[in-house]
């Protein structure tokens, strides 16, 4: 039998790479009294970086959740990690931001619903109210904040509002058509996730079909990744493509494109919800 949600938890790991890493690690977590289910590492050798992902069972723990964090805290220390650990019976608190193209969102609220995506849906948030009977239809509270004179600041400021309020720790941009701004980017950091429509880092920016019809592709891609100051440049998370042909208009890239944008920004989310994402040096170790 699985154990209960209550007694799972992930370990995430990212340090220099050095002998004795998985020994200390797992020596430290035996003597807690926890189980390690799974764990699965990578190193990359050119970087000197060495990455650990352990699913673990507390449910034999002899110590407390706290104890066990400070023990974590002191081997991070000596080794120089950055490392954190996830408890399954805290599910991650979602926001989704949208503009007027419902595919995405659709796509997340049906998967949400069909349990594909552990955690917990707080709300939808727009710069225009399009969408209102999308999250309504699906229980879920719905904030129109629009850009006022084009006052974006003030805007993001009553975004924030609503995220710290609701106690969200990841963002969903589901075809949201606005640019971050730098403070709201780094306010989040490595927490808010786009989808790009496009294969980056080709065709960057706006219109990314019609670049792509422009320059006569063979095929197009979707690109989901964490939202830095710098545009479509933040690390990548998923991405996949499709073949295409001179026969298809924009429109057509257009309507095929959506299918990729769905997919790969339901792998990404899903991907950092598990708590198989690892980032550094502006990319990303993703666990499978």
């Amino acid at each position: 039998m699985a154990p209960a949600a209550e007694h799972l938890a992930t370990v995430l790991v990212c340090c220099p790479d050095r002998r004795g890493l998985v020994a200390a690690l797992a020596q430290l977590l035996y003597g807690h009294g926890v189980n390690i289910l799974d764990a699965d590492q990578h190193t990359d050798v050119p970087a000197g970086k060495f990455f650990q992902r352990i699913a673990v069972d507390l449910s034999e723990m002899h110590t407390d959740r706290l104890t066990l964090e400070r023990a974590l805290s002191e081997v991070a220390e000596r080794f120089e990690m950055r490392h954190r650990i996830e408890y399954a019976d805290r599910p991650k608190r979602m926001a989704i931001l949208v503009s007027k193209y419902e595919h995405c969102l659709q796509d997340l609220l049906l998967r949400h619903r069909a349990g594909e995506l552990a955690c917990e849906i707080a709300m939808v948030i727009s710069n225009h109210a399009d969408l209102a009977p999308v999250a309504q239809f699906h229980g879920l509270p719905f904030h129109h904040c629009p850009i006022v004179d084009g006052d974006k600041l003030a805007q993001e400021q009553a975004v924030n509002a609503l995220l710290d309020a609701a106690k969200v720790d990841l963002l969903v941009l589901a075809r949201y058509m606005q640019i971050l701004s730098s403070g709201m980017c780094e306010r989040w950091q490595e927490r808010v996730i786009n989808i790009h429509h496009s294969f980056l880092p080709a065709f960057v920016g706006g219109r990314p079909y019609h670049q792509a019809h422009r320059r006569g592709v063979k095929v197009i891609g979707a690109t989901a990744h964490y939202a830095t100051p710098d545009l479509d440049e933040g690390p990548i998370i998923e991405q996949d493509v499709m073949r295409v042909s001179h026969r298809d208009s924009v429109g057509d890239l257009i309507a095929k494109g959506r299918d990729l944008e769905r997919v790969v920004l339901a792998r990404a989310v899903r991907a950092h919800l598990e708590d198989r994402v690892l980032v550094y040096d502006n990319k990303t170790v993703v666990f499978a």
